[in-house]
């Protein structure tokens, strides 16, 4: 299916348009990416809570993205996509290792102490690092934007103040070097030094995920982690779970996000996640919703709805 978010064509530049296309309209392929990201990546907090039940943390992140990057990069080849270039592989490691390895597994070591709807709400301040690392590189966000952005903020801000992370500084620790490497491996990405350096299509993802999981790798055995014995096939359909849907599909959809619209957008998912995450982890682990975090809730995706809104206005701008 060419051009499509989840499937984009690996023979065409889908997935590399000119810089002053990721200004452009917000077309079907966009919309349907931003519900990949949104939805799914939203669940992936309680699979990952799950998983945490049969895996060590840092070895799950490996094994997810180390599957996951395998069997993309196996389907491409046998297509007859030619492999990254030593300079694809040196961009794809700089880009995994920040959203894969400090992005995804710091999450990961912080759902051992903090509940999986409260890591998601606290990962919702990756569009304001995103910001901030866009505005050092020249691009500040409109004013609309940032007010959006600042709504994001007061909904942290409020979260904070939730039990769990103030008795787990390691935790809350952990959910920020996440939301900031996250954060700045979504602006690097769309860099025009690195982008230009990125393998094509679907094999920039099979790139990063091959490098970001053999670093997690690394660390889980530098940390001595150790695989218990399987009790139950949940943490096993947990992780296989994030291989599909939360690597395959979300991540897949998110590099399409990063090469076609802005920054702030493209991270916009960090203000929806969190309420799919709630949700899931009230019903699906038991986990309490408190008043605060409703609220918290409520004024991040206020931000949200801003931040997409000037988005769409730019369609009707003339040049555009």
């Amino acid at each position: 299916m060419r051009g499509s978010a989840l499937h984009p064509d690996d023979d065409d530049d889908d997935f590399r348009p000119p810089s002053s296309h990721r200004d452009a309209v917000i077309n079907l392929p966009v919309i349907v990416s931003l519900l990949a990201v949104y939805v799914l990546w939203g669940s992936t907090y309680l699979a990952m809570r799950i998983g945490l039940e049969g895996f060590p943390p840092l070895r799950m992140a490996a094994v997810r993205f180390l599957l996951a990057g395998t069997l993309l990069y196996g389907f491409l080849r046998a297509r007859g996509q030619p492999g990254p270039s030593p300079r694809g592989w040196a961009a794809s490691a700089a880009v995994g290792c920040l959203l894969l390895t400090m992005g995804n597994g710091c999450v990961i070591y912080a759902e051992q102490f903090v509940a999986s709807g409260l890591a998601a709400l606290m990962v919702a301040s990756v569009p304001l690092w995103a910001a901030l690392f866009s505005g050092m590189l020249g691009r500040w966000p409109s004013r609309i934007e940032w007010l959006g952005l600042f709504l994001g903020a007061l909904g942290v801000l409020l979260l904070n103040l939730e039990g769990d992370l103030r008795a787990s500084p390691k935790g809350a620790l952990a959910l920020m070097v996440a939301s900031m490497s996250w954060a700045l491996g979504s602006v690097l990405s769309g860099r025009p030094a690195i982008k230009r350096a990125l393998p094509r299509g679907l094999m920039a993802s099979a790139a990063q995920m091959l490098v970001g999981g053999s670093v997690l790798f690394c660390l889980s055995l530098l940390r001595g982690e150790r695989m218990a014995p399987l009790t139950s096939a949940r943490p096993a359909l947990a992780v296989l779970y994030l291989v599909v849907f939360g690597s395959l599909m979300g991540y897949t959809a998110y590099l399409y996000l990063l090469a076609h619209v802005r920054p702030a957008l493209a991270t916009s998912y960090a203000f929806v996640n969190p309420v799919i995450a709630v949700i899931l982890g009230a019903v699906g682990a038991g986990e309490r919703i408190t008043p605060r975090s409703v609220l918290a809730m409520a004024v991040i995706l206020s931000g949200v709805v801003l931040v997409i809104r000037v988005r769409a206005a730019h369609q009707t701008e003339p040049g555009r």
